[in-house]
């Protein structure tokens, strides 16, 4: 029996040893566990906070936040702005090189025959009648004209415009180009009405050297237009007069914006289909100079003065 009770006794007294130690393991391990929360919260970016905030800066959250990807696509639309500015010209088949300013030295329109350029060459001279040509500008009152040589003539561009043409011996007159001189004239080479060589030489010269520039005289009066033979609403040729400097382009108004018109080495500008025939026209000179004028009847072979000049250059 003796034996017995101290067995019992011995197992009561193990069982409390063992809820003793659990009771006082207890406390630790929750201290532990607590500490441990403690570090795992306080560690860069493991906050629920910074995960929203990051998500809301991917998503385009406020350009307050300084999100770098905010930022980003601010540069992305600005630069996407700046490449399709509706403001930019947009160049067009009717429209000319952009105009320089009235007055200015800059000719983005001009052919072969530019300003501040001097030319080299030979003077001829030819009995000019009455002083019409191939130009078609009609007779002339003032005989101090000549005949662009085939190359500068360049398929009428040089028709109307005005040179200062110089003697070696110092003599010098400004003419009119209201004519062509054919092949073989060559390339600086002016053959001038007999008034205007005899100003520079004697006839019997023969052939001259001389140089000469494009200019731009002081008075040359005002434009007109004139209609050529034939014209009607079906088809047309038009053509400038009187303009002090070359011409560059004509252009009719259309339903869709400006059309330019093909020019012709009469210097006749046709409308082969009669667009813009009897409508507003538009002249632009070498130097993008623009003159619109509106209200020219249709009436062909008469010169109607328009009132309008390009600025002297």
């Amino acid at each position: 029996m003796r034996a017995t009770k101290r067995a019992a006794s011995q197992a009561r007294r193990r069982r409390r040893q063992s809820r003793g130690l659990l009771t006082g393991m207890t406390p630790a391990l929750l201290a532990v566990a607590v500490l441990a929360c403690l570090v795992v919260a306080f560690l860069p970016g493991s906050g629920s906070g910074n995960g929203h905030a990051v998500a809301a800066a991917q998503a385009g959250s406020s350009p307050g936040s300084g999100s770098p990807s905010v930022s980003g696509r601010a540069r992305a639309t600005t630069a996407t702005a700046h490449g399709s500015r509706s403001d930019r010209p947009t160049p067009s088949a009717s429209a000319p090189t952009p105009a320089a300013q009235p007055g200015s030295g800059v000719a983005p329109l001009a052919g072969r025959i530019k300003p501040s350029l001097t030319y080299h060459g030979v003077a001829t001279a030819y009995a000019a009648a009455d002083g019409n040509g191939s130009c078609l500008f009609g007779p002339s009152n003032d005989l101090m004209i000549a005949a662009m040589n085939y190359t500068d003539y360049e398929t009428a561009k040089a028709c109307g415009a005005y040179v200062l043409v110089r003697a070696a011996n110092g003599a010098a007159l400004t003419v009119r180009i209201v004519n062509e001189c054919p092949l073989p004239c060559a390339p600086g080479q002016l053959d001038l009405s007999r008034q205007a060589f005899a100003r520079l030489a004697a006839l019997s010269v023969g052939r001259l050297p001389i140089t000469w520039t494009l200019v731009s005289p002081a008075s040359p009066g005002t434009i007109s237009l004139r209609y050529k033979t034939g014209s009607s609403r079906w088809w047309c040729g038009i053509q400038v007069i009187g303009h002090r400097n070359p011409v560059a382009l004509l252009e009719v108004r259309t339903a869709s914006g400006w059309q330019s018109l093909p020019r012709t080495d009469y210097d006749y500008f046709l409308s082969a289909d009669g667009t813009g025939c009897g409508g507003a026209i538009r002249i632009t000179d070498i130097y993008g100079q623009r003159l619109v004028v509106d209200g020219i009847a249709l009436r062909p072979d008469v010169a109607q003065p328009t009132g309008l000049q390009f600025t002297r250059h």
